[in-house]
């Protein structure tokens, strides 16, 4: 984990950027979100798995751009004026990689409560249980904390 995650967790919070996709809120780790682009033009990939079949070109580096939505049982709908790419760095393998994320809309960078984490409920919920770190609560709302590696691997 990185130190910024370390010394969050270390005052009680986690810094998270918070998104819309489809009708669920997420938070984001703010420490690998990189940037937050308007949408640019995306190529298709033949042959790639659904949720990863476009890559973008987000100066001048080839990323691969995903939609989470299919992987949460969420239709895929057209892009608004809210739409947002969320470019985030993760760790696979020990490299690390740019992804860019589709998400509805962009909402804030906040705070959030590591004591008002989580599992997700055994039952009751369509989601794959692998797919969610936590679940915490943002205000008077619950905001799935996503585990992306597991997402897009």
């Amino acid at each position: 984990m990185t130190d910024f995650v370390e010394a969050g967790r270390a005052a009680g919070t986690l810094q998270v950027v918070m998104l819309g996709i489809g009708t669920e809120t997420f938070a984001l780790d703010a420490g690998m979100v990189r940037e937050i682009i308007d949408p640019i033009p995306a190529t298709r990939m033949p042959g790639a798995r659904p949720h990863l079949a476009h890559i973008v070109n987000v100066r001048g580096n080839v990323v691969p751009l995903a939609d989470i939505r299919a992987r949460f049982g969420m239709p895929v709908t057209a892009m608004t004026r809210d739409t947002r790419f969320v470019v985030i760095e993760l760790d696979f393998d020990g490299d690390a990689t740019l992804v860019a994320l589709v998400a509805d809309k962009v909402f804030e960078v906040t705070a959030v409560a590591l004591e008002t984490r989580q599992q997700v409920p055994a039952i009751g919920t369509a989601w794959r249980p692998e797919f969610i770190r936590s679940i915490v609560k943002s205000g008077d709302e619950f905001v799935i904390i996503p585990d992306m590696q597991q997402i897009l691997n």
